[in-house]
C-alpha cells in the first residue's frame, strides 16, 4: 500500500531519514495508522532526525554536510 511509497519517499530525503526508516521496519509496531499516517511518521521523523543533527554538531562542533543530514 502506502508502505513502499514511505520507504522510497521523495528526494527531500537525507541518509538519516533513509536510516531512520530502515530502524522503523526492523521494530514491531507503527507510531500512527490511518489514512494520514505517512504524513504524520515523516513530521515525526524529520523531528527526531533535526534532534540527532543538532546533537552530533554540538558534540563535534562540525555543520553535517547536507547529504547526510538537510
Amino acid at each position: 500500500m502506502n508502505n513502499n511509497q514511505a520507504s522510497t519517499g521523495g528526494d527531500n530525503r537525507d541518509y538519516l531519514d533513509k536510516a531512520l526508516d530502515a530502524v522503523e521496519k526492523k521494530l514491531p509496531g507503527k507510531r500512527f495508522q490511518g489514512p494520514d499516517a505517512v504524513q504524520k511518521n515523516r513530521a515525526l521523523n524529520e523531528k527526531i532526525t533535526d534532534a540527532i543533527r543538532k546533537g552530533i554538531e554540538k558534540v563535534t562542533g562540525r555543520k553535517l554536510p547536507s547529504k547526510v543530514s538537510n
